[in-house]
């Protein structure tokens, strides 16, 4: 009985390190996320602002503070 149970331990730690070696050698690639998806780009946002008719100020204040939440992109200063 005790060698069964060494020999169970034993494959059971031969499949482990196996698994963690396949899993280690996987290549890895970046993620890409699609262009219409957060975060948009500061220009576009400013854009919609204003053919939804907000003011050129209230366009860049509501921009900036979706800056903040990370929703748009910073703009190039």
């Amino acid at each position: 009985m005790l060698r069964m149970t060494t020999a169970l331990a034993a494959a059971a730690a031969t499949v482990a390190i196996t698994a963690a070696g396949a899993h280690a050698a996987a290549p890895r690639t970046a993620a890409r996320v699609p262009a219409d998806q957060p975060p948009y780009a500061y220009k576009d946002c400013v854009s919609a602002a204003k053919q939804k008719g907000e003011s050129p100020s209230y366009a860049k204040w509501h921009c900036d503070e979706l800056v903040k939440k990370g929703w748009v992109k910073k703009p190039h200063s």
